[in-house]
């Protein structure tokens, strides 16, 4: 069974799989720069006023040049290799389309450290996941373009319109503009949509179903579709919280 990240008002879900409304923490797209840079070096000391005017004018800041996201690419996909791991758990593999400017090694480590995370599915061990590059994988997260997403997603009945993610059966398709800018609609910085949409994605994976705000200024469910509106509660992008509570609340029929 598949499910909405967070489902459009166009979309409905169906039983055997859903569209996800890119419920991206108006964060921006996937990959974020490799490299940020940093604020400028602060003037030199021990000059007067004069001669610091004069030879250290005020530095400016400069803006990041905002993520290329190109909205189609060649529907191949190259597997991040960085990271792998022997042994159990459950295995996963990360994808990422060509030409699509997202280093596949720097995903595959958000998406680890997010299945890593204590406040994650992993809490304190219940779920184990590792990554592979090669052989049998139940779950792989494939980052691709807009057009991409839309082909494979519409092999599935699936009409994502050029914005949003889904999933079908072990694969989760996330939309490269989502990842990359997140969604207005959820409050919050870009790494916790990010950790939103695969947290939400695996716990359908893991059999949870959708659920809804528990009561006003609670932290939303991972599992609630946050796109719809927080209904009183507040954005949170994790199933647990610092001590280990499930944040859940009532489930959606």
């Amino acid at each position: 069974m598949t499910y909405l990240l967070v489902t459009p008002p166009w979309e409905s879900a169906s039983p055997a799989a859903a569209a996800d409304r890119g419920q991206a923490s108006p964060t921006p797209a996937t990959g974020a720069p490799r490299t940020p840079s940093g604020p400028p070096s602060p003037s030199p000391s021990g000059v007067t006023a004069s001669a610091s005017a004069k030879s250290s004018p005020t530095p400016r800041k400069t803006k990041s040049a905002p993520p290329v996201i190109p909205p189609s690419g060649p529907g191949t996909f190259t597997v991040a290799r960085a990271g792998v791991s022997s042994g159990g758990g459950n295995a996963y593999r990360v994808e990422v389309e060509d030409g699509s400017h997202v280093d596949p090694d720097e995903a595959a480590a958000r998406v680890a450290a997010i299945l890593a995370a204590p406040r994650g599915w992993a809490h304190n061990g219940e779920h184990t996941f590792r990554q592979v590059a090669e052989g049998p994988a139940g779950l792989v997260v494939k980052i691709a373009t807009a057009a991409t997403t839309d082909r494979i997603c519409g092999q599935h009945n699936l009409n994502t319109h050029g914005e949003v993610n889904c999933r079908v059966g072990e694969v989760v398709m996330v939309n490269l503009k989502r990842w990359q800018t997140g969604s207005p609609e959820f409050d919050g910085p870009l790494n916790d949509y990010r950790a939103l949409i695969i947290n939400h994605e695996v716990g359908h994976w893991l059999g949870h179903g959708h659920e809804t705000c528990p009561g006003k200024g609670r932290p939303a469910p991972a599992m609630m579709q946050q796109i719809y509106g927080l209904k009183g509660c507040v954005a949170n992008a994790w199933p647990y919280d610092d001590n280990g509570t499930y944040l859940g609340g009532p489930s959606v029929p």
